[in-house]
């Protein structure tokens, strides 16, 4: 049988994708993060499914409950928050499976900056003000970061920035980033994106350490640095430019943008 990584979106029970409420709704087995993870959304698992609270469990002991349904011919869904792709920690699990002979699949999800921008109202890439996103962490208590890829290298760039799990030292990510941005520089911090307790800070990289901290946030939030959070004047897109040469195609649902 298959263990399927589903991206549960950011918090919100009605952001998992349609296929990733289909794929939850036929497997008998579900493992979740149960402080990550919403409780509304394990209202989709089918009755009677087996629901395994993770935050509690190591690699060893989740591996085994993946195998251990497996072996008795039972699909998994794995639930992780926001999207398998970008810090889920999936892939040591998958090298696990992999070695031992369990096949899976993996089904996107919403991910947390997506959430943050959302909520932003804003586009994280404007014409001519910025066009890359970064998307990173710092190591504080968790796994060193490699090298090259500390918050110092990679502000020279000066692209948008999106910091995971980072509020709790939103001083030194000021302190690091200010050579780099500026004082001035548009900043945001949002935490418990999509979720009926969602917060939003906006300020500039000068102000923005004091109202994390004067809020209380240090956990489920994301850090938004860059010169896009407040453009006003930019030229528009050239996708929709009247002077864009448009190829004809046949009328229909595939054809409208």
């Amino acid at each position: 049988m298959t263990v399927y990584f589903i991206g549960a979106g950011p918090g919100a029970a009605d952001l998992i994708t349609l296929r990733g409420a289909r794929t939850l709704a036929r497997c008998p087995v579900c493992l979740y993060a149960g402080s990550l993870v919403p409780a509304d959304l394990l209202a989709e698992c089918p009755p009677g499914a087996r629901l395994v609270d993770t935050a509690q469990l190591n690699l060893d002991q989740i591996t085994e409950e993946l195998v251990r349904a497996h072996e008795a011919g039972q699909d998994v869904a794995r639930l992780h928050s926001g999207d398998p792709s970008v810090f889920s920690a999936v892939a040591e699990q998958m090298r696990r499976l992999e070695a031992a002979g369990v096949p899976y699949e993996v089904v996107p999800g919403v991910p947390a900056f997506a959430a943050a921008a959302a909520a932003l109202k804003r586009e994280l890439t404007v014409p001519t003000v910025g066009q890359t996103v970064i998307l990173t962490r710092i190591a504080q208590q968790a796994t060193p970061m490699p090298a090259g890829e500390d918050l110092a290298t990679l502000g020279r760039s000066g692209a948008l920035i999106v910091l995971h799990l980072a509020a709790r030292y939103v001083d030194r990510v000021v302190a690091e980033l200010l050579p780099h941005y500026g004082a001035d520089c548009p900043a945001a911090v949002v935490a418990m994106a999509s979720r009926p307790d969602e917060l939003v800070l906006r300020g500039t990289l000068d102000s923005i350490a004091g109202q994390v901290k004067a809020a209380g946030v240090v956990r489920t939030a994301v850090i938004v640095v860059g010169r896009t959070l407040g453009a006003e004047q930019f030229p528009d897109s050239h996708l929709y430019s009247a002077d864009r040469d448009r190829p004809h195609a046949p009328c229909g649902p595939a054809a409208r943008g």
